[in-house]
């Protein structure tokens, strides 16, 4: 089921933070009221006629260090394949690599902060890092020192509003449209269903529920009968799926980013004998490290939502596009095995979507590169699935916007039309 919503492991990254990769960086002045080296059309910080240099603060370390891993490995794995193939041929007609300089903040807030003072001199742009808290933590002072935040891995709203978030962009869609994806294909259903959510205590959760609650409202085969919150500090979330077993809902809505409480989130409801279908983000349904240690296959569905081929489904075992993707993932980006986590697919999107704007810019300034970056209309990455694009000039929208519902089939998904 696509779904368009308009207008409105660990990897051994200390190579990473040092591998030199290279882009071309050019831009044309924006009639924003900007001003500094963009204004002049002097090169920023960060680009010089031969090279760019581009920034990223995520987890490398801690509970979310495999999805956090993956936001750098793609974009490395990315560019590195591009800079050995000469580089990236930019609209000033430079030719220019791309070096990516990563560093680890263990999704803290704090640390993604101070990632972000200790790179932003040197650095052209920040991308593809990885949570909402850690990159809030820096956003205003990335707006600014006029700095772009350039398509990273948060489905935060505010990040896609360009006159609150001028510098920034982000990539995956925003939470309320997955939660909405959910909410009607669960509303288009025959049968009644009783609801129960757990959802993180933040923006992250809030926005998941808010979208979901949105789509089945009115809808009179739905009804929710339980709702929790945890906190993404916590080490259990057991007494939440005990206390929401009790209420014998029939289906899970389960907004969770933290990939450990997941999976014991999945094993604590078997050993309560409650076996709902479930509704998964999609950062956090990865079929071989969370569903498989978690058991999914004891519950009669798991769904998610994606805009990427997963490699490790079946039908995309030949696709060309993914052999690329896993070859230069494994010689450039440091990550010789399959990944586990659809963020690796993203990061190598965004390394083609940052590719397209650095294509368009007409001098060496952020500015010129915001102004390209927020003109990318219908692009069909490298590894999208079919129906979905990256459009960047929707005010209110991320750079993607669009997604298929698909269910758990045991090693991949498949995508569906209809809940069963």
């Amino acid at each position: 089921m696509n779904r368009h919503f308009g207008s409105r492991q660990a990897v051994g990254i200390a190579a990473v933070s040092a591998l030199a990769l290279t882009l071309t960086a050019c831009g044309g002045g924006r009639d924003s009221g900007r001003s500094g080296d963009a204004a002049e059309g002097a090169p920023s910080p960060g680009i010089t006629d031969d090279s760019v240099t581009l920034g990223i603060t995520t987890p490398l370390s801690g509970a979310t260090a495999g999805p956090g891993t993956c936001t750098v490995a793609g974009v490395t794995a990315y560019f590195g394949m591009k800079n050995a193939e000469g580089g990236v041929e930019f609209g000033d007609g430079q030719t220019r690599t791309v070096e990516i300089e990563a560093l680890d903040d263990t999704y803290d807030p704090q640390q993604a902060a101070a990632n972000y003072d200790s790179l932003k001199d040197d650095v052209f742009a920040m991308t593809a890092g990885l949570g909402t808290p850690t990159n809030r933590a820096w956003r205003e002072a990335a707006i600014a020192d006029e700095v772009p935040q350039a398509l990273i891995m948060t489905g935060d709203p505010l990040f896609s509003d360009t006159e609150e978030s001028p510098w920034q962009l982000g990539f995956v869609p925003i939470y309320q449209n997955e939660g909405e994806a959910f909410g009607e294909l669960l509303a288009s259903s025959s049968e009644e269903h009783r609801v129960a959510i757990l959802s993180q205590n933040d923006d992250f959760g809030a926005g998941y529920v808010e979208g979901f609650k949105s789509a089945v409202e009115g809808a009179d085969n739905i009804e929710i009968v339980e709702e929790l919150t945890y906190e993404a500090t916590d080490t259990s979330v057991d007494a939440q799926i005990t206390q929401l077993a009790a209420s014998d809902a029939d289906v899970f809505f389960n907004a969770m980013s933290v990939t450990p409480l997941v999976i014991s989130a999945l094993q604590q409801a078997q050993q309560l004998n409650w076996l709902p279908n479930w509704f998964l983000p999609s950062n956090t349904s990865s079929p071989g490290a969370i569903l498989q240690p978690g058991g999914a296959d004891a519950f009669p569905g798991i769904y998610s939502v994606s805009f990427s081929k997963a490699p490790q489904s079946p039908a995309f075992a030949e696709d060309e596009d993914v052999q690329t993707y896993l070859s230069a993932l494994a010689e450039y980006g440091n990550y010789p095995d399959p990944p586990a986590f659809p963020h690796c697919q993203w990061s190598w999107m965004v390394g083609a979507t940052l590719e397209q704007a650095f294509m368009e810019m007409e001098e060496p300034t952020r500015d010129s590169f915001m102004e390209a970056l927020r003109s990318i209309e219908d692009f069909q990455a490298p590894l999208m699935l079919e129906g979905t694009a990256v459009t960047t000039s929707e005010d209110g929208q991320p750079a993607v916007s669009t997604l298929n519902v698909q269910k758990y089939n045991g090693t991949g998904y498949d995508t569906v039309e209809s809940f069963e």
